[in-house]
């Protein structure tokens, strides 16, 4: 089984905001993950990437916010874009 592409979103929030969400299947886990996944979903507001989900190779799965970076834990792809959208509510409301 080659790697798939899972729909890949792109979302305007407004003229100076968008979150784009890229998930990819994979015939095993990438090194540092248990799970066959491969993401990235970012919220970047006026070019610069604010809060951002991923699992590079070798780090795991975390997640940025600002400039800090924390562990985060894969339950299903739906707990993640759960998670992931109340953490750009969260962000929004605070600015």
């Amino acid at each position: 089984m080659d790697a798939e592409l899972l729909p890949r979103k792109r979302l305007v929030l407004r003229e100076t905001a968008f979150v784009e969400m890229v998930v990819w299947r994979l015939p095993k886990p990438v090194r540092g993950n248990t799970h066959g996944f491969k993401y990235r979903l970012a919220l970047i507001v006026e070019g610069v990437c604010v809060l951002r989900y991923d699992n590079e190779a070798g780090k795991g799965d975390h997640r940025h916010i600002g400039g800090r970076e924390a562990a985060y834990r894969l339950v299903d792809l739906n707990r993640l874009q759960d998670d992931f959208w109340q953490d750009v509510e969260r962000w929004r409301r605070e600015r």
